[in-house]
């Protein structure tokens, strides 16, 4: 938000780096703690996406 203009917030893009990092470490050890296959789970994800918009026109 801060990147977009929304919040202020110094050196914002400089801090956006390691935000996302932050939040994809996060998300892997979530995943390896319940077991859950992320690629297998991204994949699903994309694919149901792709079908989504291939059957919308």
């Amino acid at each position: 938000m801060a990147v977009d203009g929304r919040r202020e917030i110094d050196g914002a893009r400089e801090k956006l780096g390691h935000e996302l990092a932050d939040c994809l470490w996060s998300v892997l050890v979530l995943a390896d703690r319940y077991g859950v296959d992320l690629p297998a789970e991204f994949t699903a994800m994309t694919d149901g996406i792709e079908r989504h918009l291939t059957n919308r026109g």
